[in-house]
């Protein structure tokens, strides 16, 4: 029995019609003849979703217990008995309740599949487990039920169930997808234009890497090496020259054009030292790239068009952009350049473009590093030119009747030498020299065909000969020396400005730093090493690439900076003249690493600096606010001691009455200044547990009068995770803010819904409200807004309740309240995604309508 298949119906958001699909789907199927069952489906009350469940069989439900309500979830026993051919399972990151034979729903299907039964399923993007951080950035909630993506990645079949955000807001507005009461707050909240157009982005990026997965699975399997141009990658060849900076700009534009594109900019280094590169306008070009949205890459090849090949080919590549050459013309006797070698090599299936630019034609400027030596077609050309050169005009003179004289053949033979000495370098031209001195001896000086000379002035001749050839190749090489110094000089002088201005001005993080340091010496790994002593092992401070050593001992280059730090590089051992710009490296990753820890003493200096203003603040808030209550409670105490009064009993009442308030007043001020020191040292613990907000809220009511606030709590809102003391203590901060501000005889309204996952506790107050330059500062410690005309206080409920919310989970907010007053919006988790089920004539309100 073979493992069933697995087919998803991903969409971006609730509401696009996954259900919808999967059930037409299983129609579909059922019309052919296959034995489809619907094995747990759930139309939240949408009447068309509903429809499309007439005419399949339903698999029954397994009815759980818990926590004293009923609920409904798949019969796994059941379905594996029914053993249909396919099987409907809806929400496939829904979280199962307790007592169900798997925790998450997804389990459940895998048995389903393991027992050779395929299922279809459906899941939003926002509930797969990697883009968990992504959603709540975007939507400001954090989804609890995930499925791992790995799960949905196994699946044989996924299907992108698309809608544009205004058609699914239309949707929504016509009640296709929640109850009427629901559409508002759905619309103003999770379903906004911009939260939507996000999540469909996510949801068409996601599905295209799958899609582009499965192409570079079916590519490998098929060892299929040519470019199958399906999306348009666009590869950049990067000199390090000013030119990159145009040709990016054009790959991006290129890109655009075509649905999907993507720019891949690669930079090709040499395997043997210093990078010819200039670092500073690498970097510039990194950044460039990455703000148009493509992607650097560094690799390393001696041979650079083929690397360059290799990689675009690598990538399924269809157009590689290059920069029109820098060479001047009489540089191509040499050889083509890159890009005409890239562009004879590319084939068919790849296109190349090559760019003009204000740089070309113009030279490349001095070669840096080993780049400035003589390659190796040039040494075999000056060995031809010098060996087979001497032999050729041997010949030629020979069967050429004419006496040219033994001045003019020795001149001729001088231009060979000279010219093997440009090309090959002085050894070349030594043996031009000496093998043109023989052939002049044997060939054209009496007696000729012997190695003697009758006439003493032509023995004079040849030595002139040998020593002008000898001298020209000795300047000739000379002057490549110099130049290959002076180039390598540069090439220092620009790496180490470039990095010592942007290490000074901030600007390289260690890590980046640290990459600089692999790019630029061709490396695999670099990691800065550190240890307290000579006797404590060795620590890594930061690292870049693969396999980081982990001591000095076991690098490929070790470079010390000081007794306890050390620069650590695998890939290949520097040559001597490499070690002087790489000691300039470390000693700049030193200095990056005391900044980086500068930087986190200033930030707890910062800190500590902050606790000293809430500590003024307090000594302010103490002597005023706190002053007050007790002046008025010594004041009731001194009055009942008095003896030259006598108090009736209504008098004494009124007194105690004012000392109980005063002391109650001094206790709430006192417990904000406890609770905003617990928040400030980081020793706030919730103690998380699942939480009825309808028996949380009313007992944070007991501060107010009675009368002064509306509640409206619903018994069928599921339940949320919280700290039960901490939740009451903030509920209580916001409640008694909202009172003092509201408007006389209007009582505040505390009501509560939920939406999705999440459920939201809104306190609306009709006072005065406040600007929106204000809403944030209303959450800082010790402000209070405007002069806080009735009741006191010192500043701190707000904000003692935004961190208790925030260290449960939720979040505190203000909006403005239509018709004026201000809303304070608190937003807290359902406990496991699990809401009671809702009463038959009430709008559904289940905590899975997000899945």
């Amino acid at each position: 029995m073979g493992r069933g298949r697995l087919r998803i119906y991903l969409g971006a958001a609730p509401g696009v019609g996954k259900t919808y699909a999967m059930l037409s789907e299983a129609h579909r199927r059922a019309e052919r003849g296959t034995d489809v069952v619907v094995a747990f489906v759930e139309h939240h009350g949408r009447p068309r979703t509903e429809v499309m469940l007439h005419g399949l069989e339903a698999i029954p439900r397994r009815r759980l217990e818990y926590r004293g309500g009923a609920f409904s979830e798949m019969d796994v026993d059941a379905v594996l008995a029914r053993r249909p051919a396919v099987a409907l399972v809806d929400e496939l990151a829904h979280t199962n309740v307790p007592g169900s034979r798997h925790a998450k729903r997804w389990q459940d299907v895998e048995e389903l599949l393991a027992a050779g039964i395929d299922v279809v399923s459906t899941v939003n993007i926002q509930h797969l487990e990697s883009l968990g951080d992504v959603v709540e950035s975007i939507t400001g909630v954090r989804q609890r039920e995930t499925v791992p993506d790995e799960v949905v990645r196994r699946a044989d079949q996924i299907e992108l169930v698309d809608m544009s955000p205004q058609a699914l807001r239309r949707r929504l507005a016509h009640g296709n997808v929640y109850q009427p009461d629901k559409v508002d707050a759905a619309l103003s909240n999770y379903f906004r234009p911009g939260n939507l157009t996000a999540l469909r982005e996510l949801a068409l990026l996601w599905t295209a890497d799958r899609v582009d997965e499965y192409l570079r699975q079916y590519r490998g399997e098929h060892n299929i090496r040519s470019t199958w141009q399906a999306r348009e990658r666009i590869v950049v060849g990067l000199t390090g020259g000013p030119e990159g900076r145009t040709l990016i700009r054009r790959a991006a534009r290129l890109a655009e054009k075509g649905a999907g594109g993507e720019v891949l900019a690669v930079y090709v280094s040499r395997s043997d030292g210093l990078t010819a590169a200039s670092p500073k306008e690498l970097a510039v070009q990194r950044t460039l790239v990455e703000d148009l949205g493509g992607t650097f890459h560094h690799v390393i090849g001696d041979d650079v068009p083929h690397a360059l090949l290799e990689f675009a080919r690598g990538v399924n590549a269809t157009q590689i952009v290059l920069g029109s050459s820098r060479r001047r013309t009489w540089q191509y006797v040499f050889g083509p350049g890159v890009g005409q070698t890239v562009a004879r090599e590319s084939g068919p299936d790849l296109d190349v473009h090559i760019v003009t630019h204000e740089e070309a034609a113009k030279g490349r400027g001095l070669p840096v590093a080993r780049g400035a030596r003589l390659g190796r077609g040039r040494i075999l050309a000056g060995w031809l030119v010098g060996v087979a050169g001497p032999a050729l005009l041997t010949l030629l003179l020979i069967h050429v009747d004419a006496d040219l004289g033994l001045a003019n053949d020795m001149l001729l033979f001088l231009t060979l030498t000279v010219a093997s000495a440009l090309l090959g370098g002085f050894l070349p031209a030594l043996a031009s020299a000496a093998f043109g001195s023989l052939l002049l001896n044997w060939f054209f000086t009496p007696p000729l065909h012997r190695l003697t000379i009758a006439d003493p002035l032509n023995i004079v001749a040849i030595a002139v000969f040998f020593g002008v050839g000898m001298s020209v190749a000795s300047v000739v090489d000379l002057a490549a020396r110099r130049t290959q110094q002076a180039a390598r000089l540069r090439a220092e002088s620009e790496v180490l400005s470039y990095l010592a201005g942007s290490v000074l001005r901030g600007e390289t993080s260690l890590e980046a730093l640290l990459e600089r340091v692999r790019e630029t010496f061709s490396m695999e790994s670099v990691a800065l090493l550190e240890r307290t002593d000579d006797l404590a092992p060795w620590t890594s401070a930061a690292s870049v690439g693969s396999h980081p050593a982990a001591r000095p001992d076991d690098a490929d280059v070790d470079m010390p900076v000081g007794d306890h730090l050390a620069l650590a590089l695998t890939g290949r051992v520097l040559p001597a003249e490499d070690r002087r710009v790489l000691g300039a490296f470390a000693a700049q990753a030193a200095v990056v690493l005391d900044r980086q820890r500068l930087v986190d003493e200033a930030e707890e200096a910062r800190k500590l600096a902050e606790g000293n203003k809430i500590r003024t603040s307090l000594l302010a808030a103490v002597s005023h606010d706190l002053r007050t209550p007790l002046a008025g409670i010594k004041a009731s105490v001194s009055s009942l001691r008095s003896d030259d009064v006598e108090w009736s009993d209504e008098d004494r009442a009124l007194l105690l009455e004012g000392i109980e308030e005063g002391a109650d007043r001094l206790d709430h001020l006192v417990g904000n200044l406890l609770d905003m020191s617990r928040l400030q040292t980081g020793t706030v613990t919730p103690l998380i547990r699942p939480t009825d907000l309808d028996e949380v809220v009313p007992m944070a009511l007991g501060g107010v009068p009675d009368g002064s606030v509306e509640l409206d709590i619903p018994e069928t809102l599921p339940m949320v995770d919280v700290d039960r003391g901490l939740l009451e203590r903030a509920v209580a901060n916001i409640v008694e803010n909202a009172v003092k501000y509201s408007s006389e005889g209007v009582p505040v309204a505390v009501s509560a819904s939920v939406l999705g996952e999440r459920l939201e506790l809104r306190v609306t107050d009709r006072g005065p409200g406040v600007p929106d330059e204000g809403k944030d500062g209303i959450f800082e410690p010790f402000q209070r807004f405007g002069d806080a005309p009735r009741g006191s206080g010192v500043g701190l409920g707000l904000a003692v309740a935004r961190g208790f919310v925030e260290a449960m989970g939720g979040t505190l907010a203000a909006e403005d309240t239509p018709g004026g007053g201000l809303t304070m919006v608190l937003t807290l988790r359902t406990a496991g995604g699990v809401a009671p089920p809702p009463d038959p004539g009430a709008a559904p309100e289940s905590v899975h309508s997000f899945t």
